[in-house]
C-alpha cells in the first residue's frame, strides 16, 4: 500500500497540496509537485487531457486550482470568446472561466477558502477536481464552435448545451 493510500484510507484531513498529491496518486493520475504549495498533474477529460495545477496561499487559507483545456484564443477570435465566457460563466455556481490576456489560454478558475486549520478533506479534494474537470468537459464544445466555426456565441453556448444533454 502505499503512501497515497494510507493517507486516502484513514480518511485524515492534509494539507491541500498533499492531499490532491496522493488523490492524484491513488487515481494514476500523472502529478508533480511544484513546490511544497504547487502542484501540477494531468487528468483525461472527455474531450481532452486537462492540465490541473494546484496553488495553496497558507496566509489566507485559500487553495486555487485551475483547470486548463489547452484551448487557445486566436487574437481576432477574442471578442467573441470573451462574449462567450461572460455566457458561460453566468452558468456556473462554483468557479469560473477567464482567457490569460498574455497567452490568449483559456482557463477555469475556482479559489476555495480552507477552515482556520487550512486543512483539506478527501471528499474537498475530489469535488474540486470533479468540478473542475466536468465544468471544463461541459463547456469545451462551446469554445471550439466559437473559435473553429461561424457560430455565434449564443448559439455555439445553446448547441453545446443540447448536445451535453442528449448524451446517454
Amino acid at each position: 500500500m502505499t503512501l497515497a493510500d494510507r493517507r486516502l484510507d484513514a480518511g485524515d484531513d492534509s494539507a491541500p497540496v498533499d492531499m490532491l498529491a496522493a488523490l492524484f496518486e491513488a487515481r494514476g493520475w500523472p502529478v508533480e509537485m511544484l513546490s511544497p504549495e504547487e502542484l501540477s498533474g494531468e487528468i483525461q477529460g472527455s474531450w481532452a487531457n486537462y492540465q490541473l495545477r494546484a496553488i495553496w496561499r497558507a496566509e489566507d487559507n485559500v487553495l486555487q486550482l485551475l483547470c486548463l483545456p489547452d484551448v487557445r484564443v486566436p487574437s481576432q477570435r477574442t471578442p467573441a470568446a470573451h462574449e462567450l465566457l461572460a455566457l458561460v460563466n453566468e452558468q456556473l455556481w462554483l468557479g469560473h472561466f477567464d482567457i490569460w490576456s498574455k497567452s490568449g489560454m483559456l482557463v477555469y478558475r475556482h479559489g476555495a477558502m480552507l477552515g482556520d486549520d487550512g486543512l483539506l478533506s478527501l471528499d474537498q479534494a475530489q469535488a474540486l477536481v470533479e468540478t473542475a474537470v466536468d465544468e471544463c468537459d461541459r463547456f469545451y464544445p462551446a469554445f471550439q464552435f466559437v473559435l473553429w466555426s461561424d457560430r455565434s456565441p449564443r448559439e455555439a453556448l445553446e448547441s453545446a448545451l443540447v448536445d451535453a444533454h442528449g448524451e446517454a
